[in-house]
């Protein structure tokens, strides 16, 4: 009798067993969901937030509460707060069109100056532009090092400037990393791309870059001819996307530069918010950030463009 009754427990237990897996799913049964897909709210807003003080120092320890976000004049609410050393991916664009002659030498060891200051996570890639094309000298990596094609790189042709942001900000925007940078170095205007002004600024926007031009026209050369307006152009981008113009026509500030710009990647606040605002208009929306402590500078996107319905 003991024995029949430990026969049924066992078969009641196994029935409550889940069925052996045969490599097909149950058409009835709907997929458990898995810690590994990551859901991503099209109104999430990140905002990478450089603070200086009066003497342009980078300013740590301050507090999510001494921040305040504001879309479109709305005040937002921080849903996440940090200072950190978070890896970076940073693509940095060679302007090798015939007007930069001598100066590529200097823009070469300069990239190399940059790459060596990375740390373990940060990722780069170099492109080229100049001609009628945008080049990748190297795909995004953590390896230090400076392919041959860069040192390989001779000045020739026009300056496709705007193809050469909008591809490099279409590869960053594929990136996991949070703190995207694209790093210009130029010595003039754009004088021959199939994007416009407009385009590599959305696209810069979209895929929420910084963007450091490194100024290496030579006035002298240059003067004020209305046709080169590179300088102004990269100070506008530079400021629509948080980042900073560097006018450095070569030497140690060429050097400083680019070790400025790793410095400043690795010293910023990330904060990020949900905008109130659901429209799916594509729209720009403009994004003020302030400080409640007096005499402290802050730099970061002045806002983004809203995803559009389709």
């Amino acid at each position: 009798m003991r024995c029949g009754l430990f026969i049924l427990v066992l078969l009641a237990f196994a029935l409550t067993l889940p069925a052996p897996h045969n490599g097909q799913q149950d058409p009835q049964k709907k997929p458990e969901p898995s810690d590994d897909v990551i859901s991503l709210e099209t109104n999430l807003v990140v905002v990478n937030v450089t603070v200086t003080d009066i003497g342009d120092n980078y300013v740590s320890g301050l507090k999510a509460e001494d921040f305040k976000i504001f879309e479109d004049a709305r005040q937002q609410r921080i849903l996440s707060f940090s200072f950190e050393e978070t890896p970076f991916a940073a693509a940095i664009l060679l302007d090798v069109s015939g007007s930069m002659g001598n100066k590529l030498t200097l823009a070469r060891a300069a990239c190399g100056n940059f790459v060596e200051r990375i740390r373990d996570g940060d990722v780069f890639a170099i492109y080229s532009f100049g001609g009628l094309k945008v080049k990748t000298l190297q795909d995004f990596t953590e390896v230090r090092d400076v392919p041959d094609s860069v040192w390989d790189l001779r000045p020739d042709g026009e300056t496709p400037l705007y193809d050469a942001i909008a591809k490099a900000a279409g590869e960053l925007s594929k990136r996991s990393e949070r703190r995207r940078a694209i790093l210009v170095v130029s010595d003039g205007a754009d004088t021959r791309s199939k994007a416009s002004l407009d385009d590599a600024t959305r696209k810069a926007a979209d895929a929420n870059a910084l963007i450091y031009g490194v100024d290496m026209s030579d006035k002298a050369v240059y003067g004020s001819m209305p046709r080169d307006n590179g300088a102004e152009v990269m100070k506008m981008l530079a400021a629509k996307t948080g980042g900073r113009i560097f006018p450095a026509p070569g030497g140690a500030k060429l050097r400083d530069a680019f070790a400025n710009t790793v410095e400043e990647l690795r010293r910023q606040y990330t904060l990020t918010y949900e905008s109130t605002n659901e429209k799916l208009d594509g729209k720009w929306r403009a994004i003020e950030v302030r400080i409640a402590k007096p005499g402290l500078n802050i730099r970061a996107r002045q806002g983004y463009y809203a995803q559009k319905k389709k």
